[in-house]
């Protein structure tokens, strides 16, 4: 993987249990420049757990240098590279390279430690920092002259690093390859042959560096040679290793080391310049060297927890370019000045109270960037603190509880872990957790006390409150939610809850029924406190319920006793003297205490001078001698009366009777009347009685106005419609009433007639006996309607009387075909065929005794108007209507002195006794039935006389019977 290499893993796994805290190491090995995403490796598997144990216990990372280069991956359980890994920029040249960091996993806490060594590969070719080297040599430089070449820099390590060095060409020079004494290799050039500047004035040269990597890769720089002329003593240093040490709080400019070397030559020849050669940019940074000196002075800030030590090449340069070279090692002491850094990296906050001791509550890094003492560090908080700190690992701390905790007590605890590192002054740092206490329910609502008393009156309205009962609970949030109940108990066959009802929310008893202290005097109840926790805890009180009396019962008279048929009297002899016991009134209160205290009086009385009544016993006696003049009959009215406010009272009635012998009272006594007393609800009645009466009075005279003024409409209906009446045929009035016989029923019928068709409708009822007018029952209507109630009722007409004997020749009617003075009634079946009268219209019923003039058929036609109107109120169910032609309704019955003979204008009916006659007017109604299908040659040729105008009136009642 990365670049095709393989590389070896190695795993080391070491699990430690310590104060409840699981501790596991585990060592990886992976290459530089991996991709990101990359696997590094299953820590499942190398740790021994599993997937849901890293989403349970929230498995996480923790860095102390907050690098995020390996990432967990907590669906497959496996380490990824979170990003591009350069062991160049990591760790430098500091080999091996490792990354540490901590896998932390909480409920339980378990902790592991994860160290993954970044392996280098050839990703860098050996670079040298200039791209030429300039040397001025001396033409008198002897064979083995050295000359110092910058050393080509490999950030890689191991057999990637800088292996070797090439030259070319080697005509003059040759390479010599040497090692420091950290195994890094540089490379000098030695003088193999005298140089003669006449000869060749400059060389050019060519070095390479090669690292060791498959394939190798190199880096070259061009070495110029200038030959000078005549100096032939280099400059030697003193020492070629110098060493020295520096804290790492040095100042800028301290002096730290003065570096010296000599040359032999004099003149300018001997003049020497110093400075670093083959210097790096960092050292570049921290030091400063003087030209002239050789002084090296600070020039940056050193930190001996990033840089340990430095590693100095200097020159010495004389004016000829002769130079020797020399190194100084720079050593960086520690001194204490970094505090302690306190991490927490998992705290359960809040805790619940009942947690047990040992109970891990944070889990703690400290870490101090000093060494030595100076990075050694103590933790430690409060000793008053229900609380203490376990080191688990290096840096590593728990903070667990000491003792049992209360949240009544303290809800909450500000905790001050401080860490104090060994230095000199020690340096410690404070952090404040804030730890507050989770509430479970361990405290039941208490009353504050155990027994309440209630008070209510009798009589009470439902709904009433008689107290309200309050619990207080220590705990907090639904632990603290108290609700109240009423505990089922029987009284008197009944449960509590049907007297009383208790607020869940407020705890207010409440009364559900009205109570009476008669029947029951107190009762005893319990109120439930339940808190909202789980499981809930509740308490008890006990409520006890007294009943108030109240005067709402009268006195009750026990004696004398009142009879309502009988007569009770006390007999007092005439010889009784003062203060004779005549009787005691007995009456008792079945209220209590002042209520059913009572107090006797007298009210009315025959003779108050006689008799006295004792206001505390009731005692009826005699206040004065008894005379022949008292009456015999005495009548004491007593009233009785409680001492209640307000007070209620009985009155009883006692008879005495003043004689010696019971005879004489018998007497006396015999036409004695009792007394009967004012019946309240007599007035009542009264009322009630007045009020009907006034009520049917004015329905009545309501209703009778209606009738009058429906009266009043009719007949201006009928004088409206008289203009268009037919000419109605006169009755002689010479026609006496001959024998007895009248029509009992009225028979009536209504004809409507159309001008717009043909066709005409017929309605008739059912008579009550045989009918002496018979109908087409055959012909159907053109507008259908059913049986009427009064036609389910009329099955038949009581014959007329036997002394209607006309015979045909004194009937009324036309003498002939013609009638001038009828009007032809036509209705038309469903075939279409119009039907004619029977054969008396046809063939006539005799000549009228004598022609009427006008004045008579206008006289006749206003006494019909006349009767028409009065009859209109008394219309019965056998009323029925000839037709628009005469009045909206129009009766037989109310025709004055015309029922010998009667003619019914436009009809073929003619009213009649005789039986044979009835049954040849039913023949004769059978055959016009059967020849409806041909039309009668006599009544087609037969002129149709013209047709009646409707009147408004009439056009109404037809549509109105239309719709119907």
């Amino acid at each position: 993987m990365g670049g095709g290499f393989t590389f070896p893993r190695k795993l080391l796994f070491l699990c430690i249990c310590v104060a409840n805290v699981t501790v596991g190491h585990v060592r990886y090995s992976i290459p530089e420049e991996m991709a990101t995403g990359s696997i590094v490796g299953n820590i499942v598997q190398d740790l021994g757990l599993d997937v849901k144990r890293l989403k349970s216990g929230r498995a996480r990372i923790f860095t102390e240098d907050g690098s995020e280069y390996i990432g967990l991956n907590l669906d497959k359980g496996t380490l990824i590279v979170n990003k591009r890994i350069d062991r160049e920029e990591r760790c430098g040249l500091v080999s091996p390279c490792s990354l540490h960091f901590q896998v932390i996993l909480d409920n339980p806490m378990e902790l592991h430690r994860v160290d993954v060594e970044i392996l280098d590969i050839n990703d860098n070719a050996p670079g040298f920092a200039k791209r030429e080297m300039n040397f001025e040599i001396s033409e008198l430089a002897v064979k083995g002259a050295r000359f110092s070449l910058d050393s080509a820099r490999d950030p890689d390590v191991g057999l990637n690093s800088l292996q070797t060095y090439k030259l070319n060409p080697t005509d003059h020079f040759k390479l010599n390859m040497l090692s420091r004494p950290d195994g890094t290799k540089y490379a000098e050039m030695v003088l193999q042959t005298v140089l003669d500047r006449e000869n060749q004035e400059e060389h050019k040269l060519t070095l390479t560096a090669y690292d060791g990597g498959d394939p190798p890769k190199s880096g070259s720089v061009k070495i110029n040679v200038i030959v000078m002329d005549a100096n032939d003593n280099a400059p030697v240093f003193s020492q070629s290793l110098y060493r020295v040490t520096v804290p790492e709080n040095a100042s800028s400019g301290t002096v730290i080391l003065k570096v010296s070397a000599t040359d032999a030559d004099k003149g300018t020849n001997g003049e020497l310049v110093y400075s670093f050669s083959q210097n790096s940019d960092i050292t570049s940074s921290k030091f400063n060297m003087d030209s002239h000196t050789g002084e090296i002075t600070v020039g940056g800030e050193l930190n001996y927890e990033k840089v340990k030590h430095f590693e100095i090449d200097v020159g010495a340069t004389d004016k000829g370019g002769l130079t020797d070279t020399s190194k100084v090692l720079i050593e960086v002491t520690d001194v204490n000045d970094n505090a302690p850094v306190i991490s927490i990296i998992s705290l359960s906050n809040p805790i619940p109270e009942d947690s047990a001791p040992d109970t891990v509550i944070a889990m703690l890094n400290i870490k101090d960037l000093d060494s030595g003492k100076n990075g050694q560090v103590k933790c430690f908080i409060s000793p008053d603190l229900p609380f203490k700190i376990k080191s688990t690992t290096s840096n590593f701390y728990s903070l667990v509880s000491d003792d049992d905790l209360d949240r009544e007590t303290v809800p909450e605890y500000n905790i001050t872990i401080t860490a104090m590192d060994e230095g000199s002054p020690p340096y410690s740092t404070n952090k404040t957790i804030n730890l507050r206490i989770s509430d479970i329910n361990d405290h039941a609502p208490m009353f504050p006390q155990p027994f309440l008393n209630a008070f209510i009156p009798e009589n009470n309205s439902p709904g009433m409150s008689l107290l309200s009962v309050k619990a207080s609970d220590q705990d907090s949030g639904n632990n603290a939610r108290i609700s109240y109940f009423l505990e089922e108990s029987q009284m008197n066959g009944m449960s509590a809850s049907s007297y009383f009802s208790v607020n869940a929310e407020s705890g207010e008893i409440l009364a559900v029924r009205s109570f009476d202290y008669e029947q029951m005097k107190h009762f005893h109840i319990r109120v439930k406190a339940q808190d909202g926790g789980s499981p809930p805890l509740s308490s008890n009180v006990t409520v006890k319920i007294l009943i108030q009396d109240q005067n709402d019962n009268p006195p009750q008279v026990l004696y004398p006793v009142q009879t309502g048929g009988s007569l009770v009297a006390e007999l007092v002899p005439r010889s009784a003297d003062v203060g004779y016991l005549v009787t005691k009134v007995v009456a008792v209160d079945v209220d209590s205490g002042q209520n059913a205290w009572l107090s006797y009086k007298l009210q009315k009385a025959t003779d108050r001078a006689l008799f006295e009544v004792g206001s505390q016993n009731g005692e009826i006696r005699t206040i004065r001698q008894v005379t022949d003049k008292d009456a015999v009959k005495q009548r004491l009215s007593v009233i009785v009366e409680d001492n209640g406010q307000p007070s209620r009272s009985a009155t009883v009635v006692v008879n005495v009777a003043v004689a010696d012998s019971f005879p004489e009272v018998l007497s006396e006594f015999t036409d004695f009347t009792h007394d009967k007393e004012y019946n309240d609800n007599l007035t009542f009645y009264l009322v009630l009685a007045l009020a009907v009466v006034s009520f049917l009075f004015i329905t009545c005279v309501v209703v009778i106005i209606s009738v009058k003024i429906y009266r009043w409409r009719r007949e201006r209906l009928v004088y409206k419609s008289t203009g268009n009446l037919p000419v109605i045929p006169y009755y002689p009035p010479l026609y006496a009433d001959v024998g007895t016989g009248t029509l009992k029923q009225a028979f009536s019928y209504e004809v409507y007639g159309t001008t717009d068709s043909r066709k005409s409708d017929m309605k008739y009822p059912r008579p009550y006996s045989q009918n002496t007018l018979t109908v087409d029952h055959s012909a159907t209507r053109t507008v259908p309607r059913h049986k009427t109630e009064s036609e389910n009722i009329l099955t038949e007409q009581k014959p007329p009387n036997n002394d209607w004997r006309f015979t045909q020749g004194q009937r009324p009617g036309p003498s002939g075909p013609h009638m001038p003075y009828g009007t032809h009634i036509r209705w038309t079946p469903n075939n279409g065929n119009r039907a004619t009268g029977g054969p008396e219209v046809a063939m006539g019923t005799g000549p009228w005794p004598q022609p009427p003039t006008e004045a008579e058929q206008l006289q006749a036609l206003m006494a019909a108007a006349n009767e028409v109107s009065e009859a209109t109120a008394t219309l019965g169910p056998g009323t029925m209507g000839l037709s628009t032609r005469y009045s909206p309704q129009f009766t037989l019955q109310h025709v004055p002195d015309y029922r010998q003979n009667v003619y019914i204008p436009g009809s073929t009916a003619t009213l009649t006794s005789n039986p044979q006659q009835q049954q040849q007017q039913q023949q004769a109604t059978a055959q016009q039935a059967a020849q409806q299908a041909l039309p009668p040659p006599q009544a087609s040729a037969q002129p149709e006389p013209p047709k009646a105008a409707q009147t408004p009136a009439s056009k109404k009642k037809s549509t109105k019977k239309e719709k119907k």
